[in-house]
């Protein structure tokens, strides 16, 4: 059959799609990149329907766009005791709506059990009483920051006395796309909000009931205080056409972050027309120097992958110095072993541990699961190789005693956050005081490592004169 017409496959349509397909003997279409093809004897009074469906949901994108638009402008002006004020009561309801926040999350984890999704996805997506109340202090403590927006970061007069100020504001609109973590929604929700911006959130299908009903829970008190519901809101359209469209609007987003997959990441650093901060994978290393003290290179270890096995600052590989490895060695295996963790060693380690051979693939790969590389390397040069190779510049850990091992790792690893004697685990915006984060970029410019409150700025300058002209 001839193809009668060309449209562009996005607006959320492929369900109408899908339905007249199965519906209809005599009607047929073929996806195209970016495209969907209609052929058939229906195809002209199909087009027509499609075509309006993709016009409403164009118009219904457009119109939410707007809002969150015009809701920015209201946000950057919002001052500091106002903002407090407002997150301290989202704050006291989230503990309010727990009941009904564990029942949303209830029926993501029934979703979660029937499609079998991985442990380590699940603890991620799990709510409890505990988890909610945790929401609900890092609000707390977003909330009891300093306020980002209008601080003079420099000011100087220039030759013709111009007194000039580079002043922190808003970056204007947000979008955020992230994994299946319901506390992302309060949390992004509200460092945006503290500084000046409008939140976009488009979480993980697997804990959609979950961020409506927290979102929900912020849009009222937004309501409550006379502001506007779109400036921490959900993208209406959360379907992957829903997502290719809102990284193009640059209209009305001012930047995307996305967090999540590799595949994710990669097709919205190369699709959007918005900037791109990336949260990228965390293939985080730990290397275990011949001068580390062994007690302390175990309990940091096992801290790094056990912890939280389906995190992004978890351990991925563990190098390990071959002068320290007959004593090293065995003694993980027998803590990994008791911990569960499945070890894939390299020939050299396999000397001292049972485990399955790695293969170069295992080298790249960052598991979110309770498995770990293990490599044995020639010293301090061949470790810092190996992360140049491999790493994905988020977080990368020495143990040592040696001071100057300590500080060759820090000045030539190449990483958003680098540690001496200390688990990568740290690497959050909590733990570093920044209450919450939007993302741990790996990004090198704008924002590296935990995206906090002043991440979430940009600056502009005011100029004050006399008349001067030029």
């Amino acid at each position: 059959m001839v193809r009668q017409r060309l449209l562009p496959a996005r607006f959320g349509v492929s369900h109408q799609i899908e339905g007249l397909f199965h519906h209809s003997h005599s009607f047929g279409l073929d996806f195209l990149p970016g495209k969907i093809a209609f052929y058939g004897e229906k195809s002209q009074s199909s087009i027509k329907y499609i075509t309006k469906q993709m016009q409403q949901e164009r118009k219904s994108m457009e119109t939410f766009l707007e809002k969150a638009k015009a809701s920015s402008a209201i946000a950057a002006t919002l001052d500091g005791r106002t903002k407090s004020r407002v997150l301290t009561a989202m704050a006291e309801r989230l503990e309010q709506a727990t009941e009904s926040i564990l029942r949303a999350n209830a029926l993501d984890m029934k979703a979660a059990e029937e499609n079998d999704l991985g442990s380590a996805l699940k603890d991620r997506l799990y709510l409890d009483e505990k988890r909610v109340a945790a929401m609900a202090e890092s609000l707390r403590q977003i909330a009891a920051l300093r306020e980002p927006v209008g601080r003079v970061l420099e000011g100087w007069r220039n030759e013709a006395d111009l007194r000039i100020e580079k002043v922190s504001v808003p970056i204007g609109v947000i979008g955020v796309i992230y994994e299946s973590r319901p506390n992302v929604t309060a949390d992004v929700g509200a460092l945006c909000f503290k500084s000046g911006n409008v939140a976009i959130l488009k979480g993980g299908k697997e804990a959609e009931h979950s961020n409506r009903a927290i979102a929900e829970v912020l849009q009222s008190v937004l309501a409550e205080q006379g502001l506007p519901r779109e400036i921490i809101s959900l993208l209406p359209d959360s379907s992957r056409e829903g997502v290719a469209t809102l990284i193009r609007q640059d209209r009305y987003v001012d930047l995307i972050v996305p967090r999540g997959g590799e595949a994710l990441i990669r097709y919205v650093a190369e699709n959007a027309t918005v900037p791109v901060v990336k949260h990228d994978k965390g293939l985080c290393h730990t290397y275990i120097h011949a001068e580390a003290d062994p007690e302390m290179a175990a309990t940091i270890a096992i801290n790094a992958k056990c912890d939280r096995p389906g995190v992004c600052n978890a351990m991925e590989t563990l190098l390990v110095d071959r002068a320290i490895a007959p004593e090293m060695l065995p003694r993980l295996y027998d803590l990994f072993k008791a911990a569960g963790t499945q070890l894939r060693a390299d020939e050299r380690a396999l000397e001292f541990i049972e485990a399955a051979l790695a293969s170069e693939e295992d080298w790249d790969t960052e598991y979110l699961a309770n498995i770990l590389a293990v490599k044995v390397v020639d010293g301090i040069e061949e470790a810092i190789a190996h992360i140049r190779r491999h790493g994905s510049g988020h977080s990368e850990a020495i143990v040592t005693e040696n001071y100057s091992a300590a500080e060759r790792f820090l000045d030539e690893v190449d990483a958003a956050c680098v540690y001496v004697n200390a688990s990568t685990r740290f690497t959050d915006g909590g733990a570093f005081g920044f209450g919450a984060e939007v993302g741990i970029s790996t990004n090198k410019l704008h924002a590296r490592g935990p995206m906090g409150i002043d991440e979430l700025t940009t600056y502009k300058y005011k100029i004050y004169g006399k008349g001067q002209i030029r």
